[in-house]
């Protein structure tokens, strides 16, 4: 913010009574801005030019944001900064674009060269201290974009993402898992590749086992996608996938096309049943979801609705909590309902079609088909904004499989979703799906069905031989289930689950629960009492397994610290009582390699187990490790999972732990005079990373453009600037920019500019290497000035007047802010390249 005196300050009071005595212009031409300053006293007239002025700025009518602007007699304009854009529905690219352009001193009126943006004209009103810019789609009706846009230039990058996986123990073999996950970006095509490298262990495959699931390129247009290579064909691109029975398809060479939303815009949208709170004193509220935080919003006294827009799309419990005077007054359970749903009747229909050769080009697993040809064809239709019907049909390893299915939505708490399909010489099978909430909680209803002949099953050796499959089955299986999901209270709830399964498991099994936070010992503490009757199996001497199970976990000790403990009974493994206990202790850590911490003791009929666990983070990867020792044979086992992602963009490199997500990525280096400063960016798209001295990685999204901003974490920041501030970006799935951030020491200086006389001047640029800043009426000016570079240059009409090179151990120093005095600005101080120290006025 630049400083401004007090009359001008007070300009903006008297811009009515300025407009009142300033003559109407003609028609609608703008006035000269000399024309509307005639309106304003005599006095007040220096005031306003060359100092800075607080406006606000409208494209074709919409707010820009608002800024500082420095007006001339000459009907120039001239930004300094962009303060706020808080409610803008311009674009941050956009506002950097008119933000480089009008810095430059643009003439009012007329728009004639260099016109960004289908520039026509920029025009100034005093009487609203608003600027405006007048654009070719003024007066165009301009239908909002369905999609966003892709880059004009498109996008280069590649983004690498490794996962290791090791398991293994005393008696078993050591097995483990190499994942490659890789996309990259070439103009507005991005490319995909997946590939596994496993070994699984034991007497019968110990052979080390490759594959590529995916190697492919893929252009997204407007509504559709277009993928060429080796892929992987699925149902990508439905509102409502359909189930098929058999083998799912394996890896093929072909071409797949269908619907993509991949760069829909998604605009928000307020819940259909709103949420009322009432608030006693201003406050807060807090909104919940599964015990994460993912919305506050400030309430006033009385009763009002909450804003939905800004949470997540679908059908989902929230808790709200009220927050009067920093204490939690009320906590209720509220549904948000915003429904995903297909709506567009314009449009009442979602494909997905590919053809391609089965190919194993780039694996080893023998049971993997190759050389038939393959193609399917999958369909949603919106028959009605509650009703999608889905239909599918496709060719997989010789046999023709077939789905069909419909999500109905009976009512605004029901909904109903069935499939029936059917495969070739294997069988045919049906799922019914209901739900139904009722405010305090929801019924889930399951039933599935199959009629299975796999007699006529086939598989063939590598030589062709065709071999009968062995696990031969004719019959059918079901699997039944209710569940009841009831809230008794804020802190209270119960659950129930009644099933029957018939085939190669029979019989009924019940599970009932109850849970309950309350506090312990002075510690939020949450019971979970279970009590089940299931079907027996192989791990119960195929005796009902019958059990009881209670649980309390609770937060002792430190920060981060917590304790849980279970008791319980259960069918051992002969069918007998199985009597269990178990504590658990696990420690969340801060600023250190390891994130978290735990250890388990058990106690059962076979004796005591053992377990432990932790994960840990680097900059260059994260992951876990455990070891378990088995209270039934004492074996020790473990497991170990790492993760990194490897980065390349505009010749950079990095290897982060942080996972691209997003789908695109940036590089950032970062350059520093100051030790042990933190620095977070933060995406205007959702996402915060911290930053750290040297280079990061910072996931951002794909396809949307938007924009970084870069600053200190916590509410003490240093003086120090950071150059830049704020960087846009906009990449295609793969995509991968870099960018040099420089935070550089600074201290406030305070002076006044005059000429060789000893008059003030005003309106002149002050810049240094890291803000800039204009002097007033009287001359003052005050600015953030680099310490390691304390030079300052004088500008007006973009001519340089003089510099300066400043001394400020010699200068007197108040409250952090450096007092330099006057400083005289003569043609001399440009021919001496040691810049002259000023004088003191």
């Amino acid at each position: 913010m630049f400083p401004m005196t007090p009359i001008a300050a007070a300009l903006a009071l008297l811009f009515c009574a300025g407009a009142l005595a300033a003559p109407v212009a003609d028609g609608t031409t703008p006035r000269s801005l000399l024309a509307q300053a005639k309106g304003l006293p005599a006095d007040f007239e220096e005031h306003f030019f060359d100092v800075p002025l607080a406006v606000r700025v409208e494209r074709d009518q919409e707010f820009v944001g608002e800024a500082m602007i420095v007006l001339s007699r000459e009907d120039t304009l001239t930004l300094l900064s962009f303060n706020d854009h808080e409610g803008s529905p311009v674009k941050d690219d956009e506002r950097e674009r008119w933000a480089e352009y009008l810095k430059q001193q643009v003439p009012l009126g007329a728009c004639e060269s260099n016109c960004p943006d289908q520039l026509l004209a920029v025009h100034y009103n005093l009487e609203k201290s608003l600027v405006s810019l007048l654009t070719e789609n003024a007066e165009r009706d301009t239908e909002s974009r369905r999609y966003h846009e892709l880059p004009h230039e498109g996008s280069a990058g590649l983004i690498v993402r490794n996962q290791l996986n090791l398991n293994g123990g005393q008696g078993q073999d050591t097995g483990g898992r190499f994942g490659i996950d890789a996309s990259s970006s070439l103009g507005n095509w991005s490319q995909v590749l997946n590939a596994q490298f496993s070994r699984l262990g034991g007497p019968d495959n110990d052979a080390l086992n490759h594959a590529v699931y995916s190697l492919y390129t893929q252009r997204e247009l407007e509504g559709q996608f277009l993928r060429l290579g080796y892929f992987t064909p699925n149902a990508e691109g439905l509102t409502r996938q359909l189930r098929t029975f058999g083998a799912s398809p394996d890896t093929a060479i072909g071409v797949m096309y269908g619907s993509s939303d991949t760069l829909m815009i998604n605009n928000p949208k307020a819940s259909i049943y709103p949420i009322a709170i009432t608030a006693n004193r201003q406050g807060s509220v807090e909104i919940y979801r599964n015990g994460l935080l993912i919305n506050t919003q400030p309430v006033t006294s009385g009763l009002q609705n909450l804003d939905t827009r800004p949470l997540p799309g679908g059908i989902y419990e929230v808790e709200v909590r009220l927050i009067e005077d920093g204490q939690v007054t009320n906590t209720t359970q509220e549904l948000v309902y915003k429904p995903n749903n297909w709506r567009n009747n314009d449009d009442r229909w979602r494909y997905n079609v590919f053809a391609g050769q089965e190919s194993k080009l780039l694996s080893n697993w023998d049971e993997q088909s190759s050389g038939d040809t393959t193609a399917g064809v999958s369909l949603n239709y919106l028959a009605h904004p509650r009703v999608v019907l889905g239909v599918s049909g496709r060719q997989v390893k010789d046999r023709m499989q077939y789905g069909t299915s419909i999500d109905w939505t009976l009512a605004s708490s029901a909904s109903v979703y069935a499939n029936v399909y059917q495969t070739d010489n294997y069988g045919t099978g049906v799922d019914l799906n209901g739900l139904y909430n009722y405010g305090a909680g929801t019924v889930v209803f399951n039933h599935t069905r199959s009629w299975l002949d796999t007699r006529n099953t086939y598989e063939y050796l590598p030589d062709g031989t065709r071999i009968r499959q062995v696990n031969v089955f004719v019959g059918q299986t079901s699997n039944s289930s209710i569940s009841l999901n009831h809230r008794l209270s804020n802190l209270r709830s119960v659950s129930a689950r009644l099933s029957h399964t018939e085939g190669n498991v029979e019989g009924v099994g019940l599970d009932l629960g109850w849970s309950e936070r309350t506090h312990l010992f002075g510690s939020d503490a949450n019971w979970r009492l279970s009590l089940y009757d299931r079907p027996g199996s192989a791990s119960t001497g195929d005796k009902r397994n019958r059990g009881v199970d209670l649980s309390v976990s609770l937060a002792l000790g430190g920060p981060g610290e917590q304790w849980s403990a279970s008791l319980g009974t259960r069918t051992a493994r002969d069918g007998s009582r199985d009597n269990n206990a178990s504590v658990t202790y696990r420690k969340d850590l801060q600023d250190h390699l390891l994130q978290s911490v735990s250890a388990t003791a058990i106690t059962d009929t076979y004796g005591i187990g053992m377990s432990g666990m932790a994960s840990f983070e680097t900059d260059a990867l994260q992951g876990d490790a455990f070891v378990q020792q088995s209270s039934f044979n004492n074996e020790l086992s473990g497991g170990l999972n790492l993760e990194s992602t490897l980065a390349l963009g505009r010749q950079k490199m990095v290897l982060t732990s942080q996972y691209s997500g997003t789908g695109a990525g940036m590089i950032v280096d970062v350059e520093t005079d100051i030790d042990d400063i933190a620095l977070r960016a933060d995406d205007f798209s959702g996402g915060s990373t911290a930053l750290r001295i040297g280079r990061n990685f910072i996931p951002i999204t794909a396809y949307k453009g938007g924009a970084v901003t870069f600053d200190f974490e916590g509410n003490h920041a240093p003086s120090a600037s950071i150059q830049p501030h704020r960087v846009s970006y906009h990449l295609n799935k793969g995509g991968v920019e870099y960018l040099k951030v420089n935070v550089m020491q600074t201290v406030t200086v305070l002076g006044r500019l005059v000429d060789p006389q000893g008059k003030p001047l005003k309106g002149h640029h002050v810049i240094n290497h890291a803000t800039r800043g204009v002097s007033e009426v009287d001359g003052f000016f005050s600015l953030e000035m680099n310490a390691s570079s304390p030079t300052l240059e004088v500008r007006h009409n973009n001519r340089l007047l003089c510099q300066f090179r400043l001394d400020p151990t010699t200068a007197p120093s108040e409250n952090n802010v450096l007092m330099i005095g006057d400083l005289r600005c003569t043609p001399d101080t440009l021919a001496d390249s040691t810049f002259n120290a000023p004088t003191a006025g």
